[in-house]
């Protein structure tokens, strides 16, 4: 922060002298004298700037930070132009939260509305909020948008991200909706139980696609037996994949999800990360969360405006699907700048780079004895068979390659335009060592 510069004392003096007080604690005299705590924190002496700074990086020199990244699994590491954290760094910007006041926000409330465009475009669907806090909880606010008196019962299927999962249950028990997991078969949803399963009380549909094997469903499919049971269709979706693949609007989904770290977010064990949530005009007033909307002002000009909800829209709290009223707007600014900056050819080349290199590795890896596990069609992760997987990653993290993520069957691995020919050669030489 630049133009940061603390209040000196003689600044508080005076302010408390507007207040009519003669120091801070009597700013606190309303409160009860037994929740202060007298004697202070007991805090260690503050550092300076310096030393704050060497202490700060030597915590840092702890992490492990892989040269060679073959896993996914729900964060994926991408390339991402400088631009996008030199325009997301702004002071003016780092800061940005909640644009209550149109008339000084215009900036904001545009970077906003272009996200919200930008995410109509990859998506198809007509409408996009402001975004909410990440993929799991954008998947669970759409299982929410759906249910209605006669239809309540949500149908997930077992190939999404089981963390995603265990987000959606925990709403799921919270709201009483119940939830039931459709079974997979070669590690795609099972059209025949999902048939089977759907009743009158379907209220909707949710599959991950591409899905957390990799796998690349049959979404039209999916879509036309959730309809044909009366039931709304939700897909979550990989937004990088979105790029050359059909939109959720073109295989009939009613709701568009995903997590959209993918979009100029680093990775990070934790986040922040960023929800995205697009859907069809008719769904559009269930959409939570905020929505920018275009205008123009009495004179004419283009302006831009919180709409359709504001943050009280969820006072009454017995009738609300949702009572999310923020939005990760930082992230969702990077997000824009970064689409922005890769434009719809950088997008769909750094989707099919991915692809063509996790193809690669998982024919490199089926020629030393670790075929896939399933078939069909995948996008840029995928399960190899592998008997010795704890041996295999440890080979790889000893050499400086974080390796797949172990799971039932094998290894799920993951590429990215990031991992280049020589690596990925590199590490089915260790990997073929060790088997």
């Amino acid at each position: 922060m630049g133009t940061y510069v603390p209040n000196t004392k003689a600044q508080q003096e005076a302010m408390l002298s507007a207040l009519g007080v003669g120091k801070v604690e009597d700013l606190f005299a309303a409160v009860p004298q037994e929740m202060l705590v007298g004697d202070g924190l007991k805090l260690p002496h503050g550092l300076s700037e310096l030393e704050v700074r060497k202490k700060v990086t030597a915590m840092a020199a702890k992490n492990r930070v892989y040269d060679t990244v073959l896993r996914g699994a729900g964060a994926y590491r991408h390339f991402i132009p400088s631009v996008v954290k030199s325009v997301i760094s702004r002071e003016e910007l780092v800061t940005a939260y909640t644009p209550y006041q149109a008339e000084i926000s215009q900036g904001i409330l545009q970077s906003i509305f272009e996200y919200q465009t930008m995410i109509c475009e990859l998506t198809g669907m007509d409408v996009s909020n402001a975004s909410v806090y990440d993929g799991g909880t954008a998947a669970a606010e759409a299982l929410a948008m759906c249910k209605d008196r006669k239809r309540a019962k949500a149908y997930v299927s077992a190939t999404t991200d089981p963390s995603v999962i265990g987000v959606m249950q925990t709403y799921c028990f919270g709201s009483g909706m119940p939830l039931e997991i459709i079974p997979a078969k070669d590690g795609r949803t099972d059209l025949d139980a999902l048939k089977a399963a759907l009743g009158a009380d379907a209220a909707c549909v949710f599959v991950q696609q591409p899905n957390y094997y990799g796998n690349i469903e049959d979404a039209r499919a999916i879509g036309e037996i959730a309809h044909a049971a009366g039931a709304k269709y939700i897909m979550s979706c990989n937004p990088i994949a979105l790029a050359i693949m059909e939109t959720p609007a073109e295989c009939g989904a009613d709701v568009a999800v995903g997590e959209a770290q993918p979009l100029g977010l680093d990775i990070a064990f934790g986040g922040p990360y960023l929800g995205f949530m697009a859907a069809t005009k008719a769904m559009f007033r269930k959409l939570p969360g905020r929505i920018v909307g275009q205008t123009h002002d009495v004179d004419g000009n283009v302006g831009y405006v919180l709409t359709l909800t504001a943050r009280e829209q969820h006072i009454r709290r017995e009738k609300a699907s949702s009572n999310i009223c923020s939005n990760q707007a930082l992230c969702a600014f990077a997000a824009g700048v970064y689409m922005t900056a890769m434009g719809a050819d950088g997008l769909a080349q750094a989707a099919s780079l991915s692809m063509s290199k996790a193809h690669y590795l998982a024919d490199e890896l089926a020629k030393i004895g670790m075929p896939r596990v399933h078939s069909g069609e995948y996008f840029h992760e995928f399960v190899s068979a592998c008997d010795k997987p704890e041996a295999v990653l440890k080979a790889l993290d000893d050499n400086g390659i974080l390796g797949g993520l172990p799971v039932e069957g094998g290894i799920l691995w993951c590429c990215t335009e990031l991992v280049g020919r020589e690596e990925i050669d590199r590490a089915v030489a260790i990997i073929k060592e060790v088997c």
